[in-house]
């Protein structure tokens, strides 16, 4: 794990702009959980005010610089979130913030940067083009350039939803999280591994986009196409994230195009919330991969007498499986009058760790079903 990014820098970070930005809401989503047979809980990072948690690493990073960095301003490369977040927080705090976007870039979003008080400059037909002449200006003016993920400081400040969510739920056993540059994984995981060693750890990419999976994975994969998550669409990694990611994560996912417009529709249908591709990504990996993420329900015949259950318990905790609820049925049954039915949902990190704790009940003389959850 990097020296430059541990949970104490996280902690800093939220120190620095806890007073500036929104504690997100994490929520339960009651209906999606039914749905896809896991205990989903939901990041409202959609309630910042430039609707997006990538304000955070800016802000962070705004508030570490000098003096002099403060009055002669900061540049960017960025056609999405980064850019409002950071011309937004500049802008209230009197720094000069210069974005560079390619000339395509829709001038809606050209206009939302400039209505937070950022100065965009066009440049070039692809973000490559907008990136150099950005670092060109950056040296040419004396600027200082804020990368939009690949930076430890900007990580820092995305990091700390972790600490937000945790501090909400305590109870939380996996992050989901998307993955464009890594930015956010680096920062979240780093956190939520200090705090919670045993946290799973799940990055999702889009499968047009498979940058951090190819890297990571040793593979080589083609990035392009036309991605509904475009604000994960990065087609080179950053290389301070993909160090710190490495050492962190069980493993990267990817999503469909289909799976990505599911998930935006069911956070619509159902949250009644409006979620760019990219925001939905974790969702639809849940979806997507019901083996990693599931619930399971273990149907349990005991014999009715003081401390049956507690023993039960205790193989469950020395599995590190989570108990969601417990039934239990006395009547209605075939057993004999002693005996009873415990129906036990609960969560596993993956069908692995399941299967040892079946094998485990197995080994202790239970007798063991699988119930399929109803959808």
């Amino acid at each position: 794990m990097s020296d430059l990014l541990t949970l104490d820098h996280i902690r800093a970070a939220h120190g620095r702009i806890r007073e500036s930005i929104v504690a997100t809401p994490t929520l339960h989503s009651q209906t999606l959980s039914k749905l896809t047979g896991a205990n989903i809980y939901l990041k409202f990072e959609n309630l910042q005010f430039t609707a997006a948690y990538k304000e955070r690493g800016a802000l962070n990073a705004l508030l570490l610089l000098t003096d002099e960095q403060r009055s002669k301003g900061v540049i960017a490369a960025s056609a999405g979130n980064h850019a409002q977040g950071l011309s937004y927080h500049g802008t209230r705090l009197g720094i000069p913030v210069t974005i560079v976007m390619p000339i395509p870039t829709p001038t809606v979003k050209v206009m939302q940067t400039e209505s937070v008080g950022g100065k965009v400059v066009l440049h070039g037909e692809t973000f490559d083009d907008a990136y150099k002449h950005a670092r060109l200006l950056e040296a040419e003016q004396g600027l200082t350039f804020v990368h939009p993920f690949d930076d430890p400081d900007v990580a820092a400040g995305q990091g700390t939803v972790a600490l937000e969510m945790l501090e909400s739920i305590p109870s939380l056993d996996m992050l989901v999280v998307p993955i464009g540059g890594g930015g956010l994984l680096s920062g979240m995981g780093t956190a939520a591994r200090a705090l919670k060693p045993d946290i799973g750890l799940i990055g999702v990419q889009a499968e047009l986009y498979p940058s951090m999976y190819a890297l990571l994975k040793n593979q080589q994969l083609p990035c392009e196409g036309d991605t509904l998550a475009e604000g994960i669409a990065v087609k080179i990694p950053g290389s301070f994230t993909s160090e710190v990611i490495r050492d962190l994560v069980d493993d990267i996912v990817l999503v469909s195009e289909a799976q990505l417009e599911t998930a935006v529709s069911l956070l619509l249908q159902i949250e009644k919330t409006v979620v760019e591709g990219a925001g939905a990504a974790g969702l639809a990996a849940v979806m997507a991969n019901p083996d990693i993420f599931r619930l399971a329900r273990l149907r349990l015949t005991l014999q009715d007498r003081p401390g049956a259950l507690y023993k039960v318990m205790r193989l469950f905790n020395e599995h590190n499986v989570n108990i969601i609820e417990i039934y239990h049925q006395r009547i209605f049954t075939t057993l004999p009058a002693k005996g009873l039915i415990t129906d036990i949902e609960c969560e596993a990190r993956d069908a692995e760790q399941l299967q040892g704790l079946v094998d485990g009940l197995n080994g202790a003389g239970y007798l063991v079903e699988r119930v399929e959850l109803n959808k």
